[in-house]
C-alpha cells in the first residue's frame, strides 16, 4: 500500500533555532536562589525558604493535567501564585518560548519542555543550573533514562515528569487465530509478519512519517547517532544500531508487510479494532491512546516487551515525554525550582499526571505494588504497568538528541519517509536525513562532523 499522506504521531513542528546560536552561546550564569553562585554549597533549603516567603511565578506548559496541578499546588501553598500560560502544543510552545527569550521580555520563570527540546535551550545557556539549588539530591527518585534527558555534562537543567518507555502492544486474538506465539525477537517478528500477511493482517503500521518511531527503534537497537559537546555536533546515522534497525525494518517494507494508514483517523482506529494492524511498538502512553482510538478492541490487546535482536534480556527505549526547567532569566529561581520539585515529586502532583494518562518517571510510583498490580480491563485483565515499569528500567544509557531536534523531526518524512513511498532501502533515507541535518547544523553556526 502506497500513499502520500503521513501517519500522525507526536507533534514534530520545527522549532525556531536562531542562526549562529552556537557561536554566541552564553556562559552559564548564576543559577542559585535569586542570584547565588553555583560555587556555593548547594542544598534544597533555599527552596524551602522560598516557599515559606511566597511570591509569584509564571509557568508555561501544554500538558492537559497542568491546571489541576497548579490548583493543587496553590491550595497547599496559598502564599504562592502560579500564573499558568497554556501554550497548547509542544511545537508552538518552543517557538513562543524562543521568541520571548530572544526579545528579552515576557519569558516565564518555569517551563515545560519535551526531552528532545532540552538541548536547544541548554546550549545557549537559557536554562538555570538546578544543581546549584541542591536538586541533584533527587536523582535516585527518578528513572535513570529520564534523569539523563534533563542533565548535561553533569549539570542538572530540569526535572523529569512523564515518559514513554517503549513496549510492543499486540492483538492477542489475531496471534491466537493465526497460531502464532508472541514475538520475542525481531526474527520472530519478521516471521510473524509474513504469516499474518497471508491472513490479511499487517504486523504494524508505519509509513515513515513519524520520527519518534524511527528514533526509538534506533535507540533500542543500540544506536547513538547524535552527540553534542558545546558547539561541536556529531551525526552518525550509519552507526551499528541505526543500520541494524534499518536493515530489519526494510525487510517489512519491501515485503509490503507494513500498513500505511493515517494515524489518528477513523480508518486507523478501525484497523486497530478489527485486527488489520496486529502490533504497535510505542511508548507507555499508547495504552491510553489505544483504548480511546479502538474501543471495540477491548479484551483483544496485550502488552509485551519489545522484541530483541539477540534473544537476551529485554531492551527498551524512550519515546516521548517531558520535564520542566527554570529559565536563567527568572528573577525568582528558587521559588520556580521549588514549584518544579513539587510538580515532579509530590504524590498529589504525580497522581494527577497518572490519572490523566501520563506515565510516571518516579521510582516511588513505578515500584508501588498498587500501581504494578492494577489489572486493565481493556487489556483483558493484564497487569500492564508491570510490563511498562520493567521497560522503563531497561533503556540503554547515553542517548542524546540534536540541539535542533524539532527541525530534524520536521524533515524526517521528506528524507527517511520518502523511501517508504518508493520501497527503497531505509538506510538510504537515513543517509539523506543525515546530509540534511549536517547542512542545517553548519548553517546555524555549529561545527558538525568536522
Amino acid at each position: 500500500m502506497k500513499r502520500t499522506a503521513r501517519t500522525l504521531g507526536a507533534v514534530a513542528a520545527a522549532a525556531l533555532v536562531m542562526g549562529g546560536v552556537a557561536a554566541c552561546a552564553a556562559e552559564d550564569g548564576a543559577a542559585g536562589g535569586n542570584g547565588s553562585s553555583s560555587d556555593e554549597a548547594a542544598d534544597m533549603s533555599q527552596l524551602d525558604a522560598a516557599l515559606e516567603e511566597g511570591g509569584k511565578i509564571t509557568y508555561w506548559g501544554w500538558a492537559p493535567w497542568t491546571q489541576e496541578q497548579v490548583d493543587a499546588f496553590e491550595a497547599e501553598y496559598p502564599n504562592v501564585t502560579v500564573d499558568f500560560v497554556n501554550t497548547t502544543s509542544a511545537g508552538d510552545h518552543n517557538v513562543k518560548l524562543q521568541n520571548a527569550i530572544t526579545a528579552g521580555n515576557g519569558a516565564p520563570d518555569a517551563v515545560q519542555l519535551e526531552y528532545q527540546s532540552f538541548p536547544q535551550f541548554v546550549l545557549p545557556g537559557q536554562l538555570a543550573d538546578l544543581s546549584a539549588l541542591g536538586m541533584g539530591e533527587l536523582e535516585d527518585d527518578f528513572t535513570a533514562s529520564t534523569w539523563s534527558q534533563v542533565s548535561a555534562d553533569g549539570v542538572l537543567r530540569g526535572l523529569p515528569q512523564d515518559s514513554g518507555p517503549m513496549a510492543m502492544f499486540y492483538n492477542a486474538r489475531v496471534f491466537d487465530e493465526a497460531g502464532l506465539d508472541v514475538p520475542a525477537t525481531w526474527d520472530d517478528y519478521l516471521a510473524a509478519a509474513a504469516a499474518l500477511k497471508e491472513d490479511g493482517s499487517f504486523i504494524t503500521n508505519d509509513d515513515g512519517g513519524y520520527s519518534g518511531l524511527g528514533l526509538g527503534m534506533i535507540w533500542q537497537a543500540g544506536g547513538q547517532p547524535f552527540a553534542a559537546e558545546g558547539e561541536s555536533v556529531s551525526i552518525d546515522l550509519q552507526d551499528e544500531g541505526s543500520q541494524r534497525w534499518a536493515d530489519m525494518w526494510t525487510q517489512l517494507l519491501q515485503a509490503d508487510e507494513l500498513a500505511m494508514i493515517p494515524g489518528g483517523t477513523e480508518e486507523w482506529g478501525k484497523a486497530l479494532s478489527d485486527g488489520t494492524i496486529a502490533t504497535v511498538v510505542a511508548g507507555g502512553w499508547f495504552a491510553g491512546l489505544l483504548s480511546g482510538a479502538a474501543p471495540e478492541g477491548a479484551g483483544d490487546w496485550r502488552v509485551a516487551p519489545m522484541p530483541t535482536y539477540d534473544g537476551g534480556d529485554p531492551v527498551s527505549a524512550e519515546q516521548g515525554g517531558s520535564g520542566q526547567a527554570v529559565l536563567e532569566v527568572s528573577e525568582n529561581k528558587a521559588l520556580a525550582a521549588a514549584f518544579l520539585r513539587w510538580l515532579n515529586t509530590s504524590d498529589t502532583s504525580v497522581g494527577i499526571v497518572m490519572k490523566s494518562g501520563g506515565f510516571p518517571t518516579t521510582r516511588a510510583q513505578l515500584e508501588d505494588p498498587a500501581f504494578l498490580e492494577t489489572e486493565s480491563e481493556y487489556f483483558g485483565g493484564q497487569k500492564v504497568n508491570e510490563v511498562l515499569a520493567a521497560a522503563a528500567e531497561s533503556v540503554p544509557a547515553g542517548w542524546q538528541y540534536l540541539p535542533w531536534q524539532a527541525y530534524a523531526n520536521s524533515i524526517y518524512a521528506d528524507t527517511v519517509g520518502q523511501v517508504f513511498l518508493d520501497g527503497d532501502e531505509i538506510n538510504d533515507g537515513l543517509i539523506a536525513w543525515q546530509e540534511e541535518n549536517v547542512a542545517y547544523g553548519i548553517d546555524q553556526g555549529f561545527s558538525v562532523n568536522e
